[in-house]
């Protein structure tokens, strides 16, 4: 049995526990007094609630109305509306600590147990209680309304659980009439009248049996059972009947006080939990333990079930667990119209078609009876069925299907095994894999072994994968292997995956995992990945090729590009089996098939639009009522504002999409139905970007903006419309606009009138003056009192050349010319055309019929002015004069030349020089110089099993930027790049284009690993460390053009490695020398290692003295005298070290024993694992890293390996490339 945990939260100690019976809704009730709200499916803190005064043990939700109940240590009972997240009122009458509520599931009652001896029942209606329940001498912990009878149970730590009959009350309190003469006196006789003279309550049975005051106490929801538990470390089955009540038997097993028991709501199981930080689970029928789930640090102090669900929480010290016991998956499986499924232990057989539904085999002996099936594989060619369940280890049964009409038994018509999963791989052939031995056996249909294998990946679950495939799933990844030639065809990293789901034809399959779903093809290259926030639980392969799944609360699309969206909200988690047309099938979790009818017009014209199938988007379009903001903005984010604008009749929202796509005739439209100041601004904006002169004017006249409208004209060489803003200036008395557009006009008399007007007669002097206007220059001195000898004399050079620019291209007439916006697929379409049947929907509204009704996608030109002088109307409306506007004569438009203005339609952008050098090399370190760092990793990955690039990553960005060069060109330019190219003589069109490479061999071996030697030598292991991980890293990304300088990198690899094995056994010595002195012997064992690393001779020297040293003080003088013989075989040049050598040789001769023993043998060849630092000795099960070749212990396979830190361990792959010829 397994424990699912699907929502854990952290918090002070937790009391109490409640589910909501609907909502995803968990209160928990904390010993802080503070009371939270979890949504426990999206893991969020709802609301919290800080009333009561001390601990709060209880907590419970009402089935129906949108209330809960609290009770604590203040005594208090409050109820509360979650909704409104207020206290409602406040229960008082306990006298001490109150220790759980309950409502009764039909009438308005709440039934409290507390410390002052008391069980009260209070109608939370009236606000007021209804009968107290006396009878227990110590604390009640408990109490609870039977789920359907007139009962109640209590538990005290009396050492006693009664039942009550609550018959009484429920007359009293539900019958308008009162009760009969006879009813009070068999009620009086009982001796236990109120007083009104009738009984509510009655103890019905005193249960005694527990040796230590009673905990908790609850009914069995069907059954006439009462499980009870108790400080006494027990938990007691009790059993009711119409006049008794007696002990069924007792469960053992906790170490510590049991705090709750309770009945599992669908499996004959009893759950309970402990101060000993366990969660046990019994066999009710068999008062045996099935399970015990512990928690390391945490006391369990309530536990609750869902009313509904399989889902249990339970309060600790630390916060909150909810949880369900086995998956409520159902096994199934898909073929054509026939859906095979496991229900209730019962293989069934359900047609999609009809409906029919027929059980075909009973499997209830295949695990226990709690323990659903994992999964189900059907053969359609035999008409055969595997089907598995995880317990024992796993085990299957395999059948034939019974014949029509008949249920056959698991027990007498089928085949069982061993195994973790199973699956078929061919007619006559299923495969079954063995999680611990890593193996798959092929097994023909009469049970035998044809075949059996090593799986080459670290495995937790094989699916299919094709005919003669299955797929592997690993923790970090999926590869496709070939069961005949036992290879790995493909390998694709992913979440670890709990679900595979192909599609119809086989081409594309849905890798699931928790929260990631990674589509890709057949051959494992992934197309995409979606990440959801909440689980993923099931998927399903539309016809159309839309992959449609399921989450905690939605059905939801998938589109191959990755886009999603939501189709359906769900109120339970449903498990798909097939997507057509518009129907869902799916299992619900109470494992029955269902039909949902859906909407699928939303995600087939997101398809369509992504494959750019333009008639199926207007059939969609004509056909269907596709509204709202999401489909809005999807069109934006895809670049199709245009088609958006079909959608919205909102004058805001049409006027935002003609922006964004650029349709200024519908732009203006929209501007007009607004007739806000801020769109007017936005609309000339993007009007003059594309060269729209005329919308620009209305704009600006719109906006009253006269400056930027004299400037137009200015530009566009408009002279009329520049004398009538000169005029229309004076009017307004605009001196500053009058003394602009004589400047532009290069009206002199003019500027000196305004000059003259606002007083500045110097100026107006010296404007004259300049300009040769002598007569109007001495009439304002004469004016001014003044002669020409008063003012400074002004050159004759200083004659002012001040004129406006000269008129080169006329555009006062004519636009830019570009090409019509609304000429386009869906235009011609819907524009006027004939091919419009029926008006379309948008947002719902009929659209208007005829041609004005899609005036946006088909008007030539709006703007056009009519013979009447519509338009110089118009653009009178902002100006507030009455000044005569002259006429502009329309101008035919030249259309040869629009035409050559318009780039060609088929026109594309050329190869990069980035795509050049992708292409062209098979090299990992040439993809990191074009930036494709994605194809590099892949490289990478396929050649040395790489799977971690964190490392890599400063390496990559440094190959990157040498490979480039920018020069920076004008302030607002972008700076120009420049490609590095190590072969700078070859043509662009070649294939011998490749870029240089920064990470040279000559740089490495000349400079790097000498400064690694140097490190060595000056005993600095970590710097050394890591300057030698940093070569061999770099080693990946070298590139060399000779067979000998390739296997000159091979030899660096293999060098580096054993400097990394030993300066890490060196440090990892010296750390214990310090930390740990007396762990001597792993010293010993590390300083032994060390000198058996392939070192450079005066480097092994020094580890040989190293270990001779360390070994000669432990006093094991004949291993010391092993190493001194060896560094004496090297001459050393030292003749100190020499002597020293000689004398622990001679010691060693003396006393050939070793005081400790290690470990080390020096007379069997082995090689040291790179991760434990252990010896492998020959003939010991090994594997390697497939780039730096370190050995490792079986159980590191697929770890990352500690020499380099990127490639996997026993990972398979071709050998690293670096060899490129050109």
């Amino acid at each position: 049995m397994r424990m699912l945990t699907k929502f854990e939260s952290k918090s002070p100690r937790v009391k109490g526990v409640a589910f909501h019976p609907k909502q995803p809704l968990l209160a928990a009730s904390l010993h802080n007094g503070t009371i939270q709200l979890w949504n426990y499916q999206m893991g969020t803190l709802v609301e919290r609630y800080e009333e009561h005064d001390g601990p709060v043990r209880a907590i419970c939700f009402h089935p129906t109305q949108p209330i809960f109940a609290s009770g604590g240590d203040d005594y208090k009972i409050k109820v509360w509306n979650y909704k409104t997240r207020k206290c409602l009122f406040t229960l008082n009458g306990h006298l001490d600590y109150v220790r759980t509520v309950f409502f009764h599931h039909e009438y308005p009652w709440i039934i409290s147990a507390s410390d002052d001896q008391t069980i009260r029942i209070w109608n939370w209606q009236s606000r007021q209680c209804i009968a107290i329940l006396t009878g227990h001498n110590h604390y009640i912990m408990c109490a609870q309304f039977h789920p359907k009878e007139d009962l109640v149970v209590s538990a005290s730590m009396d050492l006693t659980v009664r039942v009550w009959d609550i018959s009484g009350l429920r007359k009293k309190n539900t019958s308008h009439q009162p009760m009969s003469f006879e009813e009070q006196m068999q009620r009086a006789n009982s001796g236990q009248a109120d007083l009104f003279g009738s009984t509510d309550a009655v103890v019905k049975y005193v249960l005694e049996g527990h040796d230590r005051g009673v905990n908790w106490v609850s009914f069995h929801p069907t059954l006439p059972l009462i499980v009870s538990c108790s400080d006494d470390r027990q938990v007691k089955l009790w059993r009711m009947s119409d006049t008794k009540a007696w002990e069924v038997d007792t469960c053992r097993g906790h170490f510590n006080n049991v705090c709750v028991a309770l009945f599992h709501p669908r499996h004959e199981l009893i759950l309970s939990i402990s101060e000993d930080k366990t969660i046990r689970v019994w066999d009710m029928g068999k008062r045996t333990p099935v399970q015990t789930f512990r928690r390391e640090h945490d006391r369990f102090w309530a536990l609750v079930a869902h009313p509904d669900l399989n889902l249990f929480a339970a309060a600790h010290d630390n916060g909150v667990i909810v949880f369900k016991l086995e998956r409520e998956r159902p096994a199934f499986s898909l073929y054509q119209n026939t859906l095979f499924y496991v229900r209730d232990k019962t293989v069934r057989m359900h047609d999609l078609v009809n409906g029919s539904d027929v059980g075909v085999m009973n499997i209830k002996k295949l695990g226990p009876a709690y323990a659903p099936p994992l999964t189900l594989s059907y053969n359609p060619a035999e008409k055969a069925i595997l089907v598995n369940e995880t317990s024992d280890g796993g085990i299957f049964d395999f059948f034939r299907l019974p014949q029509e009409g008949t249920v056959g038994d698991s027990v007498t018509d089928a085949k069982r095994g061993q195994g973790s999963s199973m699956l078929f791989v061919a007619r006559n052939r299923f495969a079954v894999f063995s999680r611990p031995t890593q193996t798959i056996d092929i097994r023909d249909l009469s049970f035998s072994i044809t075949k059996s294998m090593k799986v080459p990946l670290q495995t937790t679950d094989i699916y299919y994968g094709g005919t003669a495939c299955v797929l592997l799933a690993g923790a970090a990844s999926v590869a496709l292997f070939d069961l005949q030639q036992q290879k790995v065809l493909a390998e694709l990293t992913t979440q670890p995956v709990k679900y595979v789901v192909w599609s119809t034809d086989n081409n594309m399959v849905a890798l699931l995992s928790k929260h990631t779903i990674t589509i890709a093809n057949k051959a494992l290259t992934q197309t995409c990945a979606i990440h959801e926030t909440i689980r993923i639980k099931s998927a399903a392969w539309d016809d159309s090729g839309i992959l449609v799944y399921t989450t905690l609360n939605h059905i939801k699309y998938a589109l191959p590009s990755g886009d999603t969206g939501i189709i359906k909200t769900l109120d339970q988690p449903i498990y798909l089996t097939r997507v057509k047309g518009k129907v869902v099938h799916c299992i619900d979790r109470n494992g029955r098939p269902r039909t949902i009818d859906i909407d699928p017009t939303e995600y087939r014209f997101k398809l369509a639009l992504s494959k750019e199938n333009y008639d199926e988007v207007l059939q969609i379009i004509r056909n269907s009522n596709l509204v709202g903001q999401s489909i809005i903005a999807y069109l934006q984010k895809k670049g199709h504002a245009e088609i958006a604008l079909h959608f919205v009749q909102d004058p805001s929202t049409r006027f935002d999409l003609a922006i964004e796509c650029g349709n200024l005739d519908v732009a203006l439209e929209m501007a007009r139905a607004v007739e806000k100041q801020d769109v007017w601004a936005r609309l000339a904006t993007q009007a003059l970007k594309q060269g729209s002169h005329k919308i620009v004017e209305i704009a600006y006249q719109k906006t009253k903006n006269l400056d930027r409208l004299s400037f137009l004209y200015l530009a566009t060489g408009n002279e009329d419309r520049l004398k009538m803003m000169q005029a229309i200036a004076g009017k307004r008395g605009d001196q500053m606009s009058r003394f602009h557009n004589s400047l532009y006009l290069g009206d002199v008399n003019e500027r000196v009138s305004v000059l003259r007007e606002v007083g500045m007669d110097p100026l107006a002097y010296f404007a004259a003056k300049s300009n040769g206007l002598d007569e109007l220059a001495e009439e304002i001195l004469e004016a001014a009192g003044m002669t020409e000898e008063d003012v400074p004399a002004i050159a004759s050079s200083s004659r002012s050349t001040l004129a406006p620019p000269v008129v080169v291209n006329p555009g006062a007439t004519q636009d830019w010319p570009s090409r019509p916006v609304g000429d386009n697929f869906f235009a011609k379409a819907l524009a006027n055309g004939h091919s419009i049947t029926e008006a379309p929907r948008t947002n719902g509204d009929v659209a208007d019929q005829g041609a004005a009704e899609l005036s946006a996608w088909g008007a030539e030109d709006p703007l056009a002015v009519d013979e009447s002088g519509a338009d110089a109307e118009d653009g009178e409306e902002g100006w507030d004069i009455d000044v005569e506007v002259p006429e502009t004569a329309d101008e035919e438009k030249d259309e040869a030349e629009v035409e050559d203005a318009v780039p060609e339609d088929n026109m594309s952008p050329g190869i990069t020089e980035n795509e050049i050098w992708v292409r062209n090399s098979p090299l990992a370190a040439d993809h990191v110089a074009a930036g494709s760092f994605e194809t590099a990793m892949q490289l990478l990955n396929r050649q040395v099993g790489a799977v971690n690039f964190a490392p890599l990553k400063p390496l990559f960005l440094s190959v990157y930027r040498s490979s480039h060069v920018y020069i920076q060109a004008n302030p607002s330019l972008p700076p120009i790049q420049l490609h590095v190219r190590r072969n700078p003589t070859a043509a662009p069109a070649t294939s011998n284009v490749f870029p240089v490479v920064s990470c040279s061999l000559q740089n490495i071996v000349s400079n790097e690993l000498q400064d690694a030697y140097a490190f060595v030598k000056k005993a600095k292991f970590n710097e050394a460390l890591a300057l030698f991980r940093t070569i061999i890293q770099s080693l990946l990304l070298v590139v060399v053009s000779t067979d000998a300088q390739a296997q000159e990198v091979k030899d660096i690899v293999s060098a580096c490695r054993e400097y990394i094995l030993g300066m890490t056994m060196e440090i990892e010595r010296r750390r214990l020398a310090v930390e740990e002195p007396e762990n001597v012997q792993r010293g010993l064992e590390l300083a032994a290692f060390f000198a058996h690393c392939d070192l450079q001779p005066v480097h092994l020297q020094l580890a040989l003295r190293s270990a001779m040293s360390v070994w000669s003080k432990a006093q094991n003088y004949a291993t010391a005298a092993v190493f001194a013989r060896r560094l004496l075989a090297l001459n050393p040049t030292d003749a100190r070290v020499t002597t020293q050598a000689r004398s622990i040789v001679s010691q060693g001769d003396r006393n050939p024993q070793d005081a400790l023993e290690t470990s080390y043998d020096h007379f069997t060849e082995f090689v040291v694992c790179a991760s434990s630092l252990t010896p492998i000795y020959k003939g010991s099960p090994s594997v390697k890293s497939l780039f730096s070749g370190a050995s490792y212990l079986p159980e590191f396979r697929g770890n990352v390996d500690a020499i380099d830190l990127c490639t996997a361990v026993g990972a398979n792959g071709s050998g690293l490339r670096s060899v490129l010829k050109i």
